[in-house]
């Protein structure tokens, strides 16, 4: 494992262990964060980076893993991590609250982490103001399962906002996306590995196994796949595998290839 580098985070309320490979930081992640410096640098003012990706793919861990390593490089604008979770509607709202998903009126806790659940007009009201303004923002805590209203003051000059929906082709995330983000990045990965990933995140939550899986094909499949069907590319495209690794895509390399020279 000397190839490899562990880190410890509190993500959601649950401390997490993660791996990267040494090769990855290297190639990949810093010349991300140089890339987001430079653009901050030249801007001159905040930089708002979208980072989208489907349930499980890890993005929110990645988040807190490029905040910590834009800390210990000197020359690299500090970046802080922020979730869009913290704007699902409040769990007592959705619990006695329908909503209509792609035409059928469902119960919103049936469904809950889909888009129809998150307010999106607070989102837009922080965005209007995160360019210019230090701000609370609220977080989403698993450990009660709602949402913390004003737990994080965002300060920092680089703001790398996660989320599912971030860059979904569907207004008005498609308004967010054109008119605050400076840069996007989207997350790919499996299917498969999604699935398994988060069937065990609800049995960690206290779920049967038949339950989490019943929960699976009723709710998360849905999202894994609205995510990976309906989102637009972002500028960087990476791909997640089963160990944590990422590869950028094709799609995306003759950009990623202009972040390696800045």
């Amino acid at each position: 494992m000397k190839d490899w580098g562990k880190y410890q985070f509190t993500v959601n309320g649950f401390k997490m262990e993660v791996s990267y490979h040494k090769r990855t930081v290297q190639e990949i992640f810093l010349p991300l964060l140089r890339r987001m410096t430079h653009l901050q640098k030249e801007r001159g003012e905040r930089l708002l980076v979208f980072m989208a990706a489907p349930p499980a793919a890890g993005k929110t861990t990645l988040c807190q893993f490029l905040e910590y390593l834009s800390r210990e490089i000197p020359e690299l604008t500090e970046i802080q991590a922020a979730g869009l979770d913290g704007f699902h509607y409040h769990s007592d709202y959705i619990n006695s609250h329908d909503a209509v998903v792609q035409g059928k009126t469902v119960p919103m806790k049936a469904v809950k982490g889909c888009p129809e659940t998150y307010d999106t007009a607070k989102l837009g009201e922080k965005l209007c103001r995160i360019k210019k303004e230090t701000i609370l923002w609220p977080v989403y805590d698993r450990n009660i399962h709602d949402v913390v209203e004003d737990a994080i003051k965002l300060e920092k000059e680089i703001i790398l906002l996660e989320g599912n929906w971030l860059l979904l082709d569907e207004e008005p995330w498609t308004v967010f996306r054109k008119k605050w983000a400076d840069d996007t990045i989207f997350i790919l990965a499996e299917e498969k590995m999604l699935k398994e990933r988060l069937i065990q995140r609800k049995e960690k939550g206290g779920l049967s196994r038949e339950e989490a899986e019943k929960w699976y094909e009723n709710s998360d499949s849905s999202n894994v796949r609205r995510v990976l069907k309906s989102s637009v590319k972002g500028n960087l495209i990476l791909e997640v595998e089963e160990d944590n690794d990422y590869r950028p895509m094709e799609d995306s390399s003759a950009c990623n290839q202009e972040w390696n020279r800045v």
